[in-house]
């Protein structure tokens, strides 16, 4: 009888072996279809970003690119009066005709930056998750905060522009690139059409900020609109310089005016990158469209 024990306890431990074969394919085949899904996820959702790219694309196409003129010279920066040039045709009247909410082009120089700029008063978040022409779209549009005024004799010192991270580099997922100084040496420089001039920026201070309590007694950029006096302007140019990531040498006093790119970023709980640019000139002889 010692051949049948022996043969019985071959045949547990062949038993156990096959056992632990079955947990590990099944385990490796599970990984497999996990990553699967995982890619097919992944792929839909850069898909998704990239139809939104493409209807933006699509708004850029239509534009007539003879007509954008570039500036005839740098202008001087110790002026806080940005000095008016004339220009003949707003290569975007189309597009504010098409669609009324929107308050003006961005396009930052040498990025993937060149989208509408949308506002709506009555719904900040109208176009949170919706494409220009107010079709579903994760992507969303680039948002001017409610409480800046790009226009009139009640315009705002600053105009924040909140736009979403994505991951596929859209919208303001590039925006973060500026934390390099070498990136912000080769872009600096940025402009808006509205309705009626066209408006030169340029950078002035990148920095990494947060969306704070209210009772939190910090700078928040967030709440800068308007300068009134010489103290409110100080509070908001001192802290974009001390907590800049670099320092640009770029200058501002009381008069000048500011565009602020606002995304979120992740190295805090509700935290933020932000661009901020001084104009520095301005042309002003557009039609304002019917």
């Amino acid at each position: 009888m010692p051949g049948k024990g022996i043969r019985m306890e071959e045949n547990k431990e062949n038993t156990g072996i096959d056992k632990w074969k079955i947990i590990a394919v099944a385990g490796v085949v599970v990984a497999v279809a996990a990553a699967i899904v995982m890619i097919c996820l992944l792929g839909n959702f850069y898909g998704q970003e990239m139809e939104s790219e493409d209807k933006m694309e699509e708004l850029r196409v239509a534009l007539e690119p003879e007509s954008i003129e570039e500036p005839a010279e740098e202008p001087e920066q110790s002026s806080p009066t940005p000095t008016p040039k004339p220009l003949e045709k707003n290569p975007y009247a189309d597009l504010f005709l098409q669609n009324g909410d929107m308050a003006f082009w961005l396009v930052v120089d040498g990025t993937a930056i060149d989208y509408p700029v949308v506002q709506t008063p009555e719904d900040e978040n109208y176009y949170l998750n919706r494409d220009f022409y107010g079709n579903e779209d994760k992507a969303g549009c680039l948002i001017l905060d409610v409480d800046s005024q790009p226009f009139g004799e009640n315009q705002t010192t600053n105009l924040i522009i909140h736009g979403h991270n994505m991951k596929a580099g859209t919208m303001f997922g590039g925006l973060m690139q500026y934390e390099d100084e070498n990136y912000y040496a080769e872009h600096k420089h940025m402009e808006i059409y509205t309705r009626t001039d066209k408006r030169e920026y340029e950078v002035i201070a990148a920095f990494y900020s947060q969306v704070y309590y209210p009772t939190d007694l910090v700078f928040k950029y967030y709440n800068f609109f308007k300068a009134d006096n010489e103290m409110e302007f100080d509070y908001f140019y001192d802290n974009i310089k001390e907590i800049s990531l670099y320092d640009t040498g770029v200058t501002a006093e009381l008069g000048d005016h500011f565009l602020t790119l606002s995304t979120c970023a992740y190295h805090v709980e509700d935290g933020r990158f932000v661009v901020v640019a001084k104009e520095i000139s301005r042309e002003e002889k557009y039609e304002s469209p019917d």
